[in-house]
Formats: C-alpha cells, structure tokens, sequence
C-alpha cells in the first residue's frame, strides 16, 4: 500500500515522531526450488489504517476497437486518465489471474525530489490490476508494466512489486521521473528536463531462493553486461536488457531487465558520477536510513532468519545500523517450505529478536505485541519509536499466492486470502478459478465505515480487538481454531486437485465456486463460535473453568467460580512505585 508524502526514503525518523498515516506492507518471495512442494508463493500484507479487506473480482472480457478505460487512482479512488482497452482481458481473483499470474506490492516513496503526484497518470494499483487483466506469465508481465511506464506518466511514489508465475518469481523496483520543481530548486542539482514515465529494474530470484521487501527498495547493482550469444537466432543474448530491447525478456537466459535510462537519469539530475559497473539502483534512488531498515527491512530480516538460522548475523543492521554488513536481495533457506510454513512466516512480531515486541513494558502485563500509532514519540525531548513488524493491527487483507504448475493453470492458481491482522487471520483458499467471490469477501459487503455481520473483516476485527485486551491468554484459544481451520483447508485442496484436474471446462467453474464458497462458510462458521466462545471464557476480566469440553457449572447448574488471574509481579512492582503510598494496605 501507498505511504505517505512524511516517508521520502522508506520511513523518515520524523515519520515515526510525526504520527503521519502510513500504509506500508510486506511481501514475501518464494521460488520453486525453496519449496517442498515445487510451487511458486509470494505473500502480501495490504497494511492502511483506512483499507477494507474484500476480495477483488474481475470478469475476463472482449472488447471493440477503440474502447477506452478509466484510469482510477486505488488509493483514493480519484480518476486519473484513459487509456485503450485491450482486446481481451483476463479474469483476475485478488492479486492473482486465471494463468496463475500474482503481483504484489510494496512502496518505498524514494528520493524526496522525485516524490511528486502528478494530476494525471498511472498508479501503483493501477499498474498491478490492468498488468493482471493483461499478462499470462511474470514475463509478459515485465513486458506490459515496461510499455506503460514508457507510454504514461507515473502518478505515484517509489515501488517495488513481487512477480510470480508457476515457474518464475522476480522483483521490479521503480520511480517516477516527474520531479518535484520546489525539492529540485531547493537543492540547486538538479538538471533533468521535466519528463513522464519511469526508471525501474526487475530481476529474477535464481531458483532456490527466497526474497522479499518492505517498504525499502532492496535492488543495489545488477548485471548488465551479456552473457551470451545465440547463433541460431542470429542475435544477441542477455543476461540484462535494457527495455530498448524488451521483447528480450521473453528469452529463458535473460534474468535482468531494466529502463534504458536508469543510470542515465540518475547522472543527468547530478546523483550519481561513478561507474555503470558500479551503479545500485536503491543507493541512488532510496537510500538507506536509519527508519528505512528498522521499520522496513528489518520484516524482511524476521523472515530470513527463520528460513535460515545464519541470517541472525544481520541484527544489527536491522536494528537500524545504516554502517552493518547489509542483507543480501535473496538467500537460499536451510529448509524447503510448504504453504503453511509461509503463513506463519506472516505472523511475526520479531519474537525471538532483540526488537521483539512482547518482551518489554509497552506489551502491557498480557505481552500484547501491538503499539497504537504514532510509531514515534518524544519524551523529555529525547526521540523513541515503536516497532513496526510484519504482524501489525491496520492490515485490511493478505494473502499467500501459489502457483503450482503441474495443474491446470485455474486448479493450480490460488489466492489463500485472509482479514485483518496477519498473525490472527485465517487463510482461506480461494481457487484463482473462481467466478463467484464468497459473501464474506464479496465487495461492497460493508466498508471501512459500514459495519456488516456478514463480513469476514468486521468479523474478524471484532474478535481480534477484544483479543488484544488479554493477549496472551486470549491468542492461545484463537491460534486453535486458526491452526485446526488452515490445516483442515490444505487437506482439502489436496483431496480436491485430483478431482478438479479431471474436471470438464462446464464443470470445473461450478466446482471451484462451491469449493471456496464451503471453505469461506466453515471460516465464518467457525469464527463466530469462536467469537462467542472468548466473549463467554473473558467476560470482565474472569476467566471461566473447562471441563470435558465445555464451560464448568456447579452441581446445581449455575457457573462453576471463574478464576481470576493475578498480575504478573513486575507489573504490581510498577503500580505499587507509582502509587504505592496511596494504596498500600494499613
């Protein structure tokens, strides 16, 4: 999700302080030979104080010549400009379409001289959801972003989208080149022609490995030089192209393109003088701050170092060490990682960590790992930040997309879509398939504003904040449902494949529609009585008895005494030091 204007290079230190709204996020990128299962997976956390988690749909459809389509800015909803509609469109089911093609997101805003919106354009969401209606595979997907980012102005800040098709997994970074006059004047360097468009970089994930960014650009140097060359086509084969020579991505040995003026845009506004060799597309275009590791790459640091132990080595620098041995783009993981792994790898408060977020006083006497915003404060004129990790309160959805290419590509495709906050939602499968979003889902099923009982967001909202009240108590009881309902759901899609594979094309929608609606049912079914469950268990602060299953009653039918646990003792030791002389016992 978009950031605001107060996060220039990632997150600013006075974003932290000003309480700015941020809609930041986290993706995640997991590549064939890092799974157990041989599946391509990238996750995304849409994280916005003022999102509302439903799940998009839109229908494949043909088009006359001469059809245009309203540019809409997916922020605000602001219209933008028109462009031509395609011919033909695919359908697409949250992040992911019918070819098992999904792209995610996250914005980095980057140099504060190129952080101009301009009134027209195309922006972030934009580029994602028409890329999605138009391309089959990551790399058809380079090749549409590529045109429109040469055809258009870009309306947004810096960006970086996770790419992934059943085979591939790439990361593409970019940023406008409109900059803004008042930055550019103030800071006398800048000596580029006022212009439209785009630089950016994609680079493929070599198999094996796993990526992933948040809110920071993580792209540096990149290969530009070829590496070989075809004879039997008669032309040159690169390992980087540059999108002079777009149509090149399409050949199996390129895994690098980027902008053909990437670097020239960077010496032509005065910031950069060195080597092409030696260029680093984040260094020039968003370079590292204290904020842009503590509150951005430091998620992407909670999720290497439980992927590979040895990844510890770079605490420091996600501590915010902008002179520590930076991460890596990509690491290869000491373990191969199946789909539920990868969920739990969304769940994260830095547990385990120096950061983490239920060790100290802020967690409260229940080590609730949540901070209400602003995530910076001042206290006796001294600056002091929460922790921003992946696991945070204002999530409006997430998912996990995996593509699996040894099924058809609407069986293979799904989009394990869940509400609200990572570490408490559910992820359930929606085929990418489907041609009916389920009602919980469904758009226009309440908003931000507009409560609905039938709601997968105010459902699990509702639970989820009563939750954070008794945390530690509380996530134990959600986590059992949560666990039981994940686990129940992958068993059924591997029960389901076979049956779906063998399906025919008039079959297949029917079944894959009843499919996800069941499963987003039972989600719902399950998160009610969970609901009323906690509701009936925590009432005021007691906590009721169990037994064979149910809540305990007396031997004359009424409620068995609640217990009632105490404070822990550091937390009496702070009450009794700030108001000890008022309420110790005489």
């Amino acid at each position: 999700m978009k950031i605001s204007k107060l996060f220039a290079s990632a997150l600013l230190v006075a974003a932290f302080v000003s309480g700015g709204t941020s809609k930041a996020c986290t993706n995640f990128l997991f590549t064939k030979g890092a799974t157990k299962d041989g599946s391509t997976m990238i996750t995304y956390a849409a994280d916005s104080h003022v999102l509302y988690g439903e799940l998009y749909y839109r229908r494949a459809a043909k088009y006359p010549a001469g059809e245009m389509i309203q540019v809409v800015d997916w922020d605000t909803g602001k219209p933008l400009i028109k462009i031509p509609q395609v011919a033909q469109t695919y359908s697409v089911v949250g992040n992911i379409n019918e070819h098992q093609l999904a792209i995610g997101e996250t914005t980095y805003g980057g140099r504060e001289e190129l952080a101009n919106e301009i009134e027209g354009g195309i922006d972030y969401g934009s580029l994602i959801y028409l890329t999605l209606q138009r391309a089959r595979n990551a790399r058809e997907a380079i090749q549409v972003l590529a045109g429109f980012l040469s055809q258009y102005p870009y309306h947004s800040e810096g960006e970086s989208f996770s790419i992934c098709d059943p085979n591939e997994v790439w990361i593409f970074e970019l940023i406008g080149k409109r900059p803004n006059l008042a930055k550019a004047d103030l800071s006398k360097k800048l000596k580029y022609k006022y212009t439209d468009g785009a630089v950016w970089v994609a680079r493929r994930i070599p198999d094996g490995y796993v990526c992933g960014h948040a809110n920071q650009a993580r792209i540096t140097k990149f290969p530009q030089e070829p590496k070989k060359f075809n004879k039997a086509k008669g032309k040159g084969l690169h390992s980087a192209i540059s999108s002079a020579h777009i149509d090149y991505v399409f050949e199996p040995e390129v895994e690098c393109v980027y902008s053909s003026d990437v670097i020239t845009f960077a010496r032509a506004c005065g910031w950069y003088n060195g080597t092409d060799a030696d260029f680093s597309f984040t260094d020039t275009y968003a370079p590292l701050t204290f904020s842009g590791i503590r509150a951005c790459d430091a998620r992407v640091y909670a999720m290497f170092r439980r992927v590979n132990a040895s990844m510890s080595k770079y605490e420091k620098y996600a501590m915010g060490d902008v002179n520590a041995e930076r991460m890596p783009l990509w690491i290869k993981p000491d373990h191969k990682v199946d789909v539920k792994e990868v969920m739990d790898l969304m769940r994260d408060h830095y547990e385990g960590t120096a950061m983490d977020m239920t060790q100290d006083v802020g967690a409260g006497p229940f080590a609730c790992p949540y901070r209400w915003r602003p995530m910076g404060f001042k206290v006796d004129g001294k600056e002091y930040i929460h922790e921003r990790a992946t696991s945070t309160q204002q999530t409006g959805f997430s998912f996990v997309a995996q593509c699996r290419s040894w099924l058809p590509n609407k069986v293979g495709g799904i989009i394990w879509f869940g509400v609200d906050d990572t570490y408490s939602t559910v992820y359930c499968p929606m085929y990418c398939g489907i041609t009916e979003i389920p009602l919980c889902f469904r758009e226009g099923n309440g908003d931000m504003l507009t409560y609905s009982p039938t709601s997968a967001f105010w459902l699990f909202n509702r639970v989820t904040n009563f939750v954070y009240g008794r945390y530690k108590d509380m996530i134990v009881d959600l986590q059992k449902v949560q666990t039981s309902l994940e686990e129940g759901f992958i068993t059924d899609v591997e029960r389901s494949d076979n049956r779906f594979k063998a399906a025919t094309e008039s079959e297949l929608t029917t079944l894959l529609n009843d499919f996800s609606n069941r499963q987003a049912k039972k989600m719902m079914d399950e998160w009610n009585k969970l609901d009323q469950y906690l509701l009936v268990k925590y009432i005021d602060g007691n906590v009721k008895k169990e037994e064979g299953g149910k809540f305990k009653r007396t031997e004359f039918g009424g409620c068995a005494s609640p217990s009632q646990p105490e404070y822990p003792q550091w937390y009496y030791r702070m009450i009794v030091k700030d108001h000890g002389n008022i309420i110790e016992a005489k």
